[in-house]
């Protein structure tokens, strides 16, 4: 009888592979018996407001992505730091994290208000999300918290829609109706508005409607139709002036420790990675659908809304000229920023302008006979 050398041939191969396999077992452990780093986030935000929801929905996408070994607990605003310590509360380990908005930090670098505040160059915040991540951005808004020496890592994700020129007691028709007006923004829009004659005072986000209602300030502007709702700017104004260049541009910023970044292994930073690209995704998706509902919501319990006129639009352009030709002159980070963003608006904006369609045109053609 023949023997056959098949068989001792195909255990062998079998065993080799058992053997490699334990080996990849040894090298790469199981995710349960991993070790969960648990890190304590804070928004800059109320939990009721969409925005700490926003951050929540970040959360969730790390903690499902990766399967239990790193878990991001988020705080609302205050619960550990004051809404607008969070860049030092984070840099200094108070926090192991955060999630806000870069122009929040204006006042220690008034380049960072570049992130959002002002018409940028004719960008939408999308655009500005590309130039941050394509065209320097990244890299100056690094350059510019080594300078104030604070020791975080950065990443910016979902663009912000257009916010509206604010909440009042009345339209305002003309730029004269604001002189004088104690008035709420922040970021670069405080001299935007300081210049177009408001007295201007940057509440958080909280402390804002409250403040109107006791007659503190006579107008302000937060962010979006969801936000305003919730945080209950209809039961303190009946007038809201759409559209705006103080704030055209703004997208959100997360925040981690460094030392508590460094700690993570490869693979969980390249979760973060993905999540911050799912989430900006997703949250430029619930806006659409959440701002739209909300903004029917306003117009049923009687919030009139109006168009910011042409003639405030453009002076606004003007007023903003003015701002940056004399911050550029104070601080040589603010020129390079806005070099930086000149160059790349001119070029992605000549792009976009030629190619978009006047999607108003088909909107209007289906629903305004």
């Amino acid at each position: 009888m023949k023997t056959s050398t098949k068989t001792p041939r195909r255990r062998f191969l079998r065993s080799a592979a058992a053997g490699a396999m334990g080996a990849g077992a040894l090298a790469a452990p199981m995710v349960s018996n991993a070790q969960t780093v648990s890190l304590r986030f804070q928004s800059t935000w109320p939990a009721k407001d969409i925005f700490h929801e926003y951050a929540n929905d970040f959360a969730k996408k790390i903690n499902d992505m990766a399967g239990g070994r790193l878990k991001i607990d988020v705080l609302p605003a205050g619960a550990v730091v004051p809404a607008f310590q969070l860049l030092e509360g984070v840099s200094k380990g108070t926090l192991d994290g955060g999630h806000g908005v870069v122009a929040y930090h204006y006042g220690k670098n008034s380049a960072l208000a570049l992130w959002g505040s002002g018409p940028g160059y004719g960008m939408d915040p999308n655009m500005l999300l590309s130039w941050h991540n394509y065209g320097g951005g990244e890299a100056l808004l690094q350059e510019i918290y080594k300078s104030i020496n604070i020791d975080i890592v950065s990443f910016l994700y979902g663009p912000m829609p257009t916010q509206p020129y604010g909440w009042f007691k009345k339209p305002i028709a003309k730029v004269e109706d604001m002189k004088g007006m104690k008035f709420r923004t922040v970021g670069l829009a405080v001299d935007m508005y300081t210049e177009q004659g408001a007295a201007v005072n940057p509440l958080p986000g909280g402390e804002i409607v409250p403040a109107l209602d006791r007659g503190l300030i006579e107008g302000a502007e937060f962010n979006n139709a969801t936000s305003d709702r919730i945080l209950g700017f209809p039961d303190v104004s009946k007038v809201c002036m759409l559209q705006s260049f103080h704030q055209s541009t703004e997208q959100f910023e997360i925040l981690f420790n460094r030392a508590k970044y460094n700690g993570l292994s490869a693979e969980l930073k390249k979760i973060i990675d993905y999540a911050v690209e799912a989430a900006s995704a997703d949250m430029s998706w619930k806006a659409i659908d959440r701002n739209s509902k909300d903004y029917a919501e306003l117009k049923k319990a009687g919030v009139q809304f109006y168009k910011t006129p042409d003639a405030i639009l453009r002076n606004q352009l003007e007023v903003w000229d003015k701002v940056v030709a004399k911050k550029s002159a104070e601080n040589a980070l603010f020129k390079k920023v806005l070099d930086s963003q000149k160059a790349f608006a001119q070029r992605a904006g000549q792009w976009q302008n030629d190619y978009l369609v006047d999607f108003k045109m088909a909107w209007n053609h289906y629903f305004r006979r």
